[in-house]
């Protein structure tokens, strides 16, 4: 067991917390980083604030409270409602996690009920009066068909949720009805024309829309998507109208003409001693974008804050294209934003067809889209599938394709190909896939966190000016520190050791991770015991990533076909689309 008072950076009174408590100090690091600089304060007014901490289990929780409040007298562990409380905002997280932004009252008292949670009613009662959690009410759909002789209108329905992600969904909601409330025609109809003359009309129709209307959806396949996007700007920027292309990520951003990355248009930054995932945005109401038109290619992966904050950072009259594969997985944090406003019907939602003479790889993934896991034609081996015997021989696979063959047959070099996976864990997971290309690449001892000058990494939460997703490499690294450059020519950013958590290996990530920057190559690694994660959404976006070649390696066996054929949706709470039809 390690000691959190051997970690020179940990705050000596929470390393004398954890040391009281007899938990192991990489807790203590962890928490540091979740709950800021005030973490010591906070557990010991509250110990079962330790849940907040990923990776933290109820009992686990319950131990640590124990320790610390032997002594002080007190109602019994059970009883606490700082316990209860607690439970009430684990309860919502974990289906944050699942995506959901709410939940429903019934939902969460069964809960509390599989965690033996004394009084359930009242621990919900103690949460919403600690402001961390919500309750939200609205009115029911009015129902035509009412039953003749009833005349007390349906009650108000109810639902719960974590203020953090409750709240920017009705901001988001607001925000969206307000730019369309407010939009006025960019261009003179004669002038549009000119613009629409020889385009495809799906084209054509994305142009009007996004000329015509304070905000409008663009459906279809990333390259699709990206190419009508800098059209739309390009067209509307040669008339004089100030637009931006804005993308989850600044690799993503270098990768198009003259787009900008979420974090860097919205001035974004991750204030020092604040908790894991606080970002404060220097465009916003106040201060907004300075463009008339704001394009997002890769909406499908924005989240309700991320979602929140790029609304309200844009002025009214501003018109806001937001664009994404249907297909693809929806975003790894809560909400569903761009599927819940397309299927409002309060915005035109536009399908694009599928580009002339894309590639094989775009081919591949069509098929995929279609629910087929299929051959095509790929003389230049611009698709490759290879089979594996099992999951130690899907990693060996991987790595060759990345370190030899890739850049030996194709001339892509090492740092233009990314390999993804369906989970982090496992024996071909994204650590094992990691640990093994770290190996081969840029062998070393893990100077800091387990990272080298050398590695590249990914953002996993977001730090300094990087947003999640962005891939950068080490170019310092001391057990102070790191200092990480993301992206060619640019100013390195320091990364405190405390911090090092917040980032992973990047050489290979879960699918989720990765989702934000397309890649020259990809290597899709799907093995056999991530067979229950596979789906066709999954799918669609990993062979989405690859710009010119894709290797899918999977010792999966049938479970990949098959989870490609049976498109199985999982469904999200999320109320985005009812607060776009009040």
């Amino acid at each position: 067991m390690t000691s959190p008072t051997s970690d020179p950076a940990l705050d000596p009174g929470l390393a004398e917390l954890f040391s009281s408590a007899g938990v192991p100090g990489a807790y203590a690091r962890r928490a540091a980083d979740r709950l800021g600089d005030r973490a010591a304060d906070l557990l010991r007014e509250d110990p079962w604030r330790l849940l907040r901490v990923p990776g933290v289990r109820p009992e686990q929780a319950d131990h640590f409270a124990r320790r610390v409040l032997e002594g002080r007298g007190g109602p019994p562990i059970p009883d606490d409602l700082r316990r209860g409380r607690a439970f009430v905002v684990h309860v919502l997280t974990e289906a944050a996690r699942q995506g959901h932004t709410v939940m429903t009252p019934q939902g969460v008292l069964a809960a509390l009920g599989a965690l033996r949670v004394p009084e359930p009613e009242r621990a919900i009662e103690a949460a919403l009066d600690e402001a961390d959690v919500v309750a939200l009410w609205e009115e029911p759909a009015f129902d035509d068909a009412e039953p003749e002789g009833v005349d007390e209108p349906p009650e108000p329905e109810e639902s719960l949720g974590l203020a953090r992600y409750a709240l920017p969904e009705e901001e988001a909601a607001e925000g969206l009805r307000r730019l369309t409330a407010t939009a006025e025609p960019l261009l003179p109809r004669d002038t549009l024309r000119s613009l629409r003359d020889g385009l495809p009309e799906d084209r054509q129709l994305a142009l009007t829309a996004a000329a015509g209307t304070g905000v409008s959806v663009l459906h279809g396949a990333p390259d699709d998507v990206e190419r009508t996007a800098v059209l739309i700007a390009r067209g509307l920027a040669s008339e004089g109208v100030q637009a931006v292309v804005v993308t989850g990520t600044a690799a993503s951003a270098r990768a198009m003409d003259s787009a900008r990355g979420l974090f860097e248009a919205l001035e974004g930054e991750c204030p020092p001693g604040t908790a894991a995932g606080v970002v404060a945005f220097g465009r916003g109401e106040q201060r907004p974008l300075e463009a008339r038109l704001v394009v997002v290619p890769d909406a499908g992966s924005l989240d309700v804050e991320t979602a929140a904050a790029l609304v309200e950072a844009c002025a009214d009259g501003t018109h806001l294209v937001l664009g994404g594969d249907p297909a693809a997985l929806p975003p790894t944090g809560p909400g569903r934003v761009l599927a819940d406003l397309a299927a409002s019907d309060t915005v035109p939602v536009i399908e694009l067809e599928p580009g002339d003479g894309d590639g094989p790889a775009a081919a591949f993934t069509a098929a995929v889209r279609r629910g087929e896991l299929i051959a095509v034609e790929a003389p230049g081996r611009e698709v490759v599938v290879v089979p594996a015997g099992d999951d130690r021989e899907a990693v060996h696979r991987a790595v060759q394709l990345v370190t030899d063959s890739i850049p030996r047959a194709l001339g892509i070099p090492v740092d233009d190909v990314q390999v993804v996976t369906p989970t982090a864990g496992g024996h071909a997971g994204a650590t094992a896939l990691n640990a093994a290309l770290k190996a081969r690449l840029n062998p070393g001892p893990g100077a800091c966190g387990g990272f080298d000058t050398g590695d590249r990494v990914i953002v996993a939460v977001p730090v300094g000016r990087a947003a999640a997703g962005e891939t950068g490499t080490v170019v310092a690294a001391s057990a102070e520190g790191l200092e990480v450059a993301f992206g060619p020519g640019a100013e390195p950013i320091a990364v405190p050791a405390a911090l090092a958590s917040r980032l992973r290996h990047g050489w290979a990530a879960t699918v989720g991770q990765a989702r934000g920057t397309r890649r020259p190559a990809v290597v899709a690694v799907f093995p056999e015991e991530s067979a229950a994660a596979l789906s066709r959404p999954l799918a669609v976006t990993a062979f989405g990533l690859a710009r010119r070649h894709l290797s899918v390696v999977h010792s999966a066996g049938p479970a990949l076909a098959r989870a490609v054929r049976e498109e199985v949706v999982t469904p999200r709470d999320t109320r985005l689309g009812r607060l776009l039809n009040p």
